[in-house]
């Protein structure tokens, strides 16, 4: 029995995508789980999107956190590290309360010469079904720039249904890509011309 989209993911659909250079699509999907590959050029080396992509902080949504603010994100990118989000303390919190955490992924592979970061998660809404994602990043040098490169695969148990979300999620991650490589404003089209 599949139960409806959580009433957050059917919001997701709303939320307005400003124009991205990501380009995603969902390239396979069953009632088992989905695969999505996507992909954006930046206009600079494979060194710099590197620090800006281990840098969440400087490229996500803000909208799509728990604390509401990208500032609180960040990647520690090694081998047992993560894409993690600080919870800060309420104003109205009890003496001697520990801030909170999110792990929206963990680090499995990051490897900054070859330009390869691979982590582990259900980002979002899936962090709460029992599924598990792979998101592979691999950063490749085109003429003019760095080819992003991202594609993620999830499968397992699911009580919402994988074939309703895999559209969502590809959305929403386009976006992401789509703000890492705006950070490099020139395309690379432009650059080589």
């Amino acid at each position: 029995m599949r139960i409806a989209v959580p009433a957050v993911v059917a919001a997701l659909m709303l939320v307005a995508v400003p124009h991205q250079a990501a380009r995603g699509e969902v390239v396979s999907q069953s009632p088992a789980g989905f695969a999505l590959k996507l992909s954006a050029d930046a206009a600079a080396s494979k060194d710099e999107v590197w620090k800006a992509l281990i840098a969440p902080n400087r490229w996500w949504n803000g909208e799509h956190t728990y604390s509401g603010k990208a500032e609180n994100l960040y990647i520690d990118a090694q081998a047992t590290g993560c894409f993690c989000e600080k919870l800060p303390k309420p104003a109205d919190a009890p003496e001697g309360q520990r801030m909170g955490s999110v792990e929206h992924m963990h680090v499995v592979y990051a490897d900054p010469q070859r330009g390869v970061l691979r982590m582990v998660g259900g980002l979002g809404p899936l962090q709460g079904e029992a599924v598990d994602g792979v998101l592979t990043i691999t950063l490749k040098p085109v003429e003019g720039g760095t080819r992003i490169e991202w594609t993620y695969v999830v499968g397992g148990y699911w009580q919402a249904d994988p074939e309703a979300l895999a559209p969502i999620v590809d959305r929403v991650l386009a976006e992401q890509l789509g703000r890492l490589a705006a950070l490099f404003p020139s395309s690379p089209a432009a650059a080589a011309g």
